[in-house]
């Protein structure tokens, strides 16, 4: 089947509209005209990934995290980033990226965090244009903060996480904003709207500091709990696959990218 018939699928369920300002997203390499067989979801591409993707045989890889985030100068086999883009190339692998976009579409990765935590009564965190906008807040049942920390690495499968709190605290959490990976930035609007905690990643010390002496409760997962794009992914991929009866292998990368190992 034609790659086109994929990305038209996928952009009628996440337009790259969405996407923030300057955000690469869409078809970063490859022919959406090619015939394809076998897709793989992915949420980074390392070398790992690319070396998956090879030895499955996989024609598209669509992907949350950017290939090519900056303008390219030169592409050359001794730049470990540039190599990555050259063997996509050489093995005809394309690739396909859906950044801010599967963030802020509804139905997204965000609203699929909000699923797994339980959550009602569900509005956007921050509004990037009418009626649509990057994280989410919403309500739970009532629970002590030190049980929220331990059923949420349950429920997201974290060995660990950092939790941005005094050693004493047992607030009673209601009220849940999450944003997927780095969003530090909008604990502001999780304040103003009413949030016992916040969730996301890649908080700073002095944000964190800030977060505290305005009474707000965080969470640090870290950024790779977006590895949750690649189920949500293939999910909606079999579902039109069953739909439209698309002759095409899905297939879930297995490949381990999150950088960081707790020793």
């Amino acid at each position: 089947m034609k790659m086109k018939t994929v990305i038209e699928a996928y952009e009628k369920f996440c337009p790259t509209r969405l996407a923030m300002k300057d955000d690469p997203v869409g078809l970063q390499i490859g022919d959406e005209n090619a015939e394809i067989d076998k897709v793989m979801v992915a949420l980074n591409i390392r070398e790992q990934t690319v070396q998956e993707a090879i030895e499955q045989q996989i024609d598209l890889i669509i992907v949350k995290h950017p290939l090519i985030f900056s303008p390219l100068k030169t592409l050359r086999d001794s730049h470990f980033q540039e190599k990555l883009i050259l063997d996509c190339i050489r093995h005809q692998i394309a690739v396909y990226v859906s950044h801010t976009n599967i963030d802020i579409v509804q139905g997204g990765l965000n609203d699929y965090f909000c699923q797994k935590l339980e959550m009602t009564e569900i509005e956007i965190l921050s509004e990037t244009e009418e009626g649509e906008g990057i994280g989410r807040i919403g309500e739970i049942q009532p629970i002590f903060f030190p049980l929220f920390l331990s059923q949420f690495k349950e429920k997201f499968n974290l060995k660990h996480l950092t939790a941005v709190c005094y050693h004493d605290s047992e607030q009673i959490i209601r009220r849940v904003a999450i944003c997927g990976g780095s969003g530090g930035k909008f604990y502001p609007e999780a304040i103003a709207k009413g949030a016992d905690v916040y969730v996301t990643g890649d908080i700073y010390y002095h944000t964190a500091h800030d977060m505290l002496s305005q009474g707000l409760l965080a969470i640090d997962p870290g950024h790779h709990i977006e590895k949750d794009f690649i189920p949500l992914v293939a999910e909606k991929l079999k579902e039109w696959q069953k739909e439209s009866d698309w002759q095409l292998e899905i297939i879930q990368s297995q490949a381990n990218t999150n950088p960081f190992q707790i020793i």
